[in-house]
């Protein structure tokens, strides 16, 4: 599947993504994508389209926990944030909803590029637009296997349990 990136930089913080106030209201993920970067890129959630990828800096999603955060990217059509490091929170909470975090070299990426992401447990980022491919830190299987999913709930639904 070929995505489009979508570009923000670093030390995009869980309030840039969603503002902690829209939460109180309602927690529905068609709701919240409406809000999405509402106050760092206001028509973001309006251009967004299903099969955009979000594709940022160093340290992604830092701030507070907020599982909203990634509850919002998912409401629209988002499943996969290319950054070159995320906060340990966010890379979690991401794996655990069935979003997959992918960490790579960003820096040569342009908005609206079109890119696909490859592989398994090996990822591999190809820019189709300038012809280069970045390799990713691997994701190991079963981190994999949750996103493949739909995320931890959806995984315990289907398996019951971890592989032992």
């Amino acid at each position: 599947m070929i995505l489009r990136a979508r570009i923000f930089g670093d030390d995009i913080n869980t309030d840039y993504i969603i503002a902690s106030r829209r939460k109180r209201d309602n927690l529905d993920p068609q709701v919240l994508r409406q809000f999405l970067f509402e106050e760092i890129a206001p028509g973001f959630a309006a251009s967004v389209q299903p099969g955009d990828v979000i594709v940022a800096g160093k340290n992604f999603g830092c701030g507070s926990a907020m599982e909203v955060a990634v509850t919002a990217v998912l409401g629209a059509g988002i499943r996969a944030v290319l950054a070159r490091s995320f906060s340990r929170t966010y890379y979690r909470n991401a794996v655990n909803n069935g979003l997959m975090p992918v960490i790579c070299d960003t820096s040569r990426i342009g908005e609206g590029d079109r890119l696909r992401i490859a592989g398994g447990e090996t990822l591999s980022v190809s820019n189709e637009t300038t012809g280069e491919t970045i390799p990713a830190e691997p994701l190991p299987g079963i981190m994999l296997a949750i996103i493949g999913a739909g995320g931890l709930a959806p995984y315990f639904r289907q398996h019951g349990g971890f592989p032992v």
